[in-house]
């Protein structure tokens, strides 16, 4: 067994805090597909296959309370919403790609 640095408190553990924000099915997908730029919603519903309206504004609206995303609403008939990624959304990234990398190396002979 490898030896880390790591001390995880079970009563401050920052990693089960990020789990609960990003840790859900369709977090990182959305996250990954707004790394990409601004998009409305309609286009975001497409480009994340499998998931139902219902899921996408439950997903976009806990993001947001938790700055990882931004909702920009204008004023047109009908209204036009895009979702940006915020500065905090960003620093996700590299931990989102290191994931993917670590996915293609291990889960995919799973």
């Amino acid at each position: 067994m490898i030896e880390n640095n790591l001390s995880i408190s079970e009563k401050s553990c920052s990693l089960k805090e990020v789990l609960d924000i990003i840790g859900g099915k369709w977090s990182m997908p959305i996250i990954y597909i707004l790394s990409k730029g601004k998009m409305r919603f309609k286009e975001l519903e497409r480009s994340v296959e499998g998931i139902n309206t219902r899921m996408l504004v439950k997903e976009l609206k806990n993001m947001e309370a938790n700055g990882i995303v931004s909702r920009e609403v204008f004023a047109t008939v009908p209204p036009t919403v895009e979702y940006t990624l915020t500065p905090k959304g960003e620093k996700l990234l590299p931990s989102i790609a290191s994931l993917h990398q670590w996915g293609q190396e291990f889960a995919s002979g799973m």
